[in-house]
């Protein structure tokens, strides 16, 4: 069983050159969707930039179904060096565009569309609600089980906590957290990252974490 299993997830993998990715608006060298995948619906009108790695059970889709003559032509964007986790879901009406180096946890919801419900005689899910294009900043990383909800533009280098819920504008470089998701801490130049109470932590460079782990394992 587990070498059927390895079987089918060598040969069910999305990758260039197969036939299903061809189908795509754009398919990048080097980038991958794991098999199985839960939903891939109009493929064309999606694009997927150079190695990103896309997890299993995800659920890419532009568009209200198959076939929608009014879904557009670059629905959902991802850029490169991109990672999407398990199971998450990403559903383009208008637009979603992923900027280049986001990585996501987990069980991430993005959309660009909510359902209306102002009519009170007719089933919500009849009443289909405006679109407002979402945007996710190069760089940043958005936790497990996040929402990003119509209208959420980050900026660069953003960190979304896991669980929180996200509406409308964010910064570049800001940690946001909640639901609904607010600012809590965010950096600024020449101070550091500054905390909703004044609290400051000190920037880190990643070459100096990178020599501190070195120095680590040359100790061990």
């Amino acid at each position: 069983m587990q070498a059927l299993w390895a079987w089918l997830d060598s040969v069910g993998e999305i990758v260039p050159g197969t036939r299903t990715a061809d189908r795509f608006g754009a398919f990048g060298e080097g980038s991958a969707i794991g098999f199985p995948t839960a939903t891939v619906m109009n493929p064309g009108s999606i694009h997927i930039g150079r190695d990103t790695l896309i997890g299993r059970q995800v659920t890419l889709s532009v568009g209200y179904g198959v076939g929608d003559p009014g879904m557009p032509e670059r629905g959902l964007v991802i850029g490169d060096k991109c990672i999407i986790g398990a199971r998450c879901t990403l559903t383009a009406h208008e637009s979603i565009v992923v900027g280049d180096g986001v990585w996501f946890g987990q069980d991430v919801f993005v959309s660009d569309a909510g359902h209306g419900y102002q009519d009170p005689d007719v089933p919500i899910g009849d009443q289909f609600g405006s679109h407002d294009p979402v945007v996710i900043g190069p760089g940043s990383w958005i936790g497990h089980g996040a929402i990003l909800l119509q209208g959420t533009r980050l900026g660069r280098n953003v960190v979304v906590a896991a669980g929180s819920v996200v509406r409308g504008e964010v910064p570049d470089h800001a940690i946001v957290a909640g639901t609904p998701a607010r600012v809590v801490r965010r950096y600024e130049p020449g101070i550091g990252w500054v905390g909703r109470t004044g609290d400051v932590r000190p920037v880190v460079r990643a070459d100096y974490l990178q020599d501190a782990l070195t120095e680590l394992r040359e100790r061990a």
